[in-house]
């Protein structure tokens, strides 16, 4: 008999064990195949921001995590100098969208923190035309008030064009995500484009563009987010130059977010 109990306790052991090898493959799995999901979202977002009324909708997995949308997570600050006009400030304020898992179920450890891809840009600013227009990264940061997870976060960035074609012109992009309708049972997400914000100014010497971190006191602060710098500076003497006479044009495509299938 004692041989006996001693065996259904060890086959107890054995499968409680084998239990939690499951569970843990089942969450890493989920986790890495939202990573695809967000890294597929945000080159969706930048179809969707410069087409107002364009909707796509994406699917996702969440058996063991939950998707969020975070509001007026980030405020990027553009200040644009003209030799002929002076100043001219402006500011755009953008969600971000979170998958988060709980630490219960995946546990990736306090100092886990990886972009997708991993050779991304951490500046604020990203060059060129083939340049992103979102970031994608991961991250498990403990003590926050919406809980202990390990997340997967979508942000916004700032795309930069310069076109020498018919003088020196510079163009911005960023993408600006407003809050829509959420339905946690339906397990997609659906992006429209609701319009365009131009600004345009000439004889553009110098460019200061910064972000600040509205929900700082939530956990959402530098240390979050991991850009390289909270400014970027662009002048005669940056990459893309400004020289006499530049023409900057600078546009926010306003993207509504919805959880669910609208």
């Amino acid at each position: 008999m004692i041989l006996m109990a001693g065996a259904i306790v060890m086959i107890l052991v054995a499968i409680g064990y084998a239990n939690n090898i499951i569970n843990l493959k089942v969450a890493q799995n989920e986790f890495d195949g939202n990573k695809q999901f967000m890294a597929t979202t945000g080159q969706q977002l930048d179809d969707i921001a410069w087409t107002i009324g364009r909707t796509q909708t994406i699917t996702y997995t969440s058996k063991l995590g939950t998707l969020k949308f975070e509001p007026d997570a980030l405020i990027y600050t553009v200040a644009i100098h003209s030799s002929v006009s002076g100043w001219t400030n402006k500011s755009y304020t953008t969600g971000i969208v979170l998958y988060n898992m709980p630490v219960s179920s995946l546990e990736m450890g306090s100092t886990y923190f990886e972009r997708v891809p991993s050779t991304a840009n951490s500046s604020i600013v990203q060059y060129g035309s083939s340049a992103p227009v979102a970031q994608v990264f991961c991250e498990e940061k403990l003590a926050m008030t919406d809980g202990n997870n390990v997340r997967i976060v979508l942000v916004p960035m700032i795309r930069v064009l310069n076109s020498t074609v018919t003088g020196n012109y510079v163009k911005f992009y960023l993408p600006t995500l407003q809050g829509g309708a959420i339905q946690y049972l339906s397990q997609t997400l659906t992006l429209t484009g609701e319009g365009i914000v131009k600004t345009k100014v000439s004889s553009v010497d110098q460019i200061i563009i910064s972000v600040s971190y509205p929900k700082a006191a939530l956990g959402f602060d530098s240390s979050f987010f991991r850009f390289n710098s909270n400014s970027v500076t662009l002048n005669s003497t940056s990459t893309p130059k400004l020289t006499a006479g530049s023409t900057v044009e600078f546009y926010g495509g306003e993207v509504q977010v919805s959880i669910g299938a609208v």
